[in-house]
């Protein structure tokens, strides 16, 4: 006999974890969740998502009070209080992961504070953090153990100077000079808040452009800004021997058509992405699957190969956003309560939180292309944009991926100050089935930066306002 039963066990507190513990509570099924933290909130609330974009809303006000120096406005040079800045971001972190704490007792969901490993599909043996063990036996089970940083073997090292995410948003003191290993949007995001915070800021990235994988005409704006923000930015550039000093950590960055240099840093960020945590979860006890990156294998509800076990979010597969995390977590608990319903979404934004922000949804003009779909290109210009110059902000670009045939809205693409709560309607364009003329029709505020959207599908039609650009013949 199990020492603990439950009706449907969720192993993570995350995103997708909690979101699946609360739906399978509110549809009154008895729940147990299992993550080690006090209160839920996973590595996104703790150690990601939201202590970031505190700071970057930190590093965007630093940003303001410069730019306005151009408007007639100056503020003088900033004083920042790192304690106090650190005080806050955990006030802020705080006060979202309690506010989940409440709500599992208010659900009345039982919550575990251990880790966990399967000892059959039915069983999982719990370890709390004194080290002392129990089993769990359950019906159902949602594995939602995230991700965690990929480390670079040369790099593994227990030195303070060696940063990974959750080091650097520990702020625990701002280097004079700062590497950031990696061009991804971990490395540049953290790279602007310490940017902003008074380091300097070096970025290498192997690849021959930064957000490997992003449309490259929305780079293209990001890459201008942040060529000022930061110090340098090396492309197709290897980091190598580290050599940990007194003054630093010495490296030797190995430039594609250069000679090899050596430089010292205070501090190195090592920002290479993600890997799935599907270790140490006794999956070699189940018939469940992972592939080659160490995804656990699942259909299109989420399911495994053990019929009663569901896996969700970053450890599930790409794309590894929160907000996929918390869908799926519906789509498993409803799939668990009897419904008829799969997991098959027209678009999964996604948000780079920079100066400016880049935002997109659907199909990229690169897919597309790559798909053999008929397509056309449509842009609008944020420099013709009244809402961006009242703003200062004219380095924008709204565009639309649109089925030639259909009209239909197949992907959109952002790049400028807010694109991370435009594309939501870009969001529910695609979901909807819009076409280019509907979103044209729909009346948006004036002014405002939601008009780029309407503009992008009027220029489409050669009919936009304010740019002259005929339709194509």
């Amino acid at each position: 006999m199990a020492d603990h039963n439950t009706q449907l066990a969720v192993v993570g507190g995350g995103p997708g974890g909690y979101a699946a513990a609360f739906m399978a509570a509110d549809l009154g099924m008895q729940v147990t969740l299992l993550d080690p933290a006090d209160n839920p909130g996973g590595a996104c609330l703790y150690r990601g998502c939201i202590p970031s974009k505190a700071l970057l809303h930190v590093a965007r006000l630093i940003h303001e009070a410069r730019e306005a120096q151009a408007w007639g406005v100056q503020f003088g040079r900033p004083k920042i209080n790192v304690d106090q800045l650190r005080t806050w971001k955990e006030q802020v972190v705080g006060q979202l992961t309690s506010g989940l704490g409440q709500l599992v007792k208010k659900r009345k969901i039982t919550h575990m504070q251990a880790m966990a490993a399967f000892k059959d599909a039915r069983t999982l043996v719990v370890t709390d953090a004194a080290g002392g063990k129990s089993t769990l036996s359950f019906e159902h089970a949602i594995v939602a153990t995230g991700s965690q940083p990929t480390r670079i073997p040369a790099f593994d090292s227990a030195s303070e100077r060696i940063w990974y995410s959750k080091q650097a948003l520990d702020l625990s003191r701002i280097p004079k000079k700062l590497l950031v290993i990696g061009g991804g949007y971990i490395g540049l995001e953290l790279g602007s808040v310490y940017a902003a915070l008074g380091a300097e800021v070096t970025v290498a990235e192997m690849m021959p452009a930064l957000l490997p994988g992003v449309d490259k005409e929305l780079v293209r704006f990001l890459k201008k800004q942040l060529s000022s923000t930061f110090s340098e930015i090396r492309l197709q550039t290897e980091v190598a021997d580290p050599k940990f000093q007194k003054n630093g950590v010495k490296v030797t960055l190995k430039s594609t058509g250069e000679d090899p240099s050596a430089r010292i840093f205070d501090h190195v960020l090592v920002a290479v992405g993600r890997r799935p945590r599907s270790g140490e979860l006794g999956l070699e006890h189940t018939g469940i699957q992972l592939d080659d990156h160490g995804f656990i294998q699942i259909d299109a509800q989420r399911r495994t190969a053990e019929d009663n076990i569901f896996a969700i979010g970053d450890v599930a597969g790409e794309p590894m956003l929160a907000h996929k995390a918390s869908h799926e977590a519906r789509i498993a608990v409803e799939v668990i309560a009897g419904r008829k319903v799969a997991y098959e979404p027209a678009a999964i934004p996604a948000v780079v939180f920079t100066d400016p922000e880049i935002a997109w949804a659907g199909l990229t003009e690169a897919e597309a292309k790559s798909q053999g779909i008929d397509h056309v290109v449509s842009r609008f210009p944020w420099a013709a944009s009244g809402r961006a110059a009242t703003l200062g902000r004219g380095e924008g670009l709204t565009k639309l991926v649109i089925e030639a045939g259909t009209e239909r809205i197949l992907g959109v693409g952002m790049v400028g100050p807010g694109a991370g709560e435009l594309i939501a309607e870009a969001v529910m364009a695609i979901e909807m089935a819009a076409n280019a003329t509907d979103l044209s029709l729909a009346i948006h505020a004036h002014p405002t930066l939601s008009e780029t959207m309407k503009e992008a599908a009027e220029a489409f039609h050669g009919t936009a306002t304010h740019i002259y650009r005929p339709k194509r013949k």
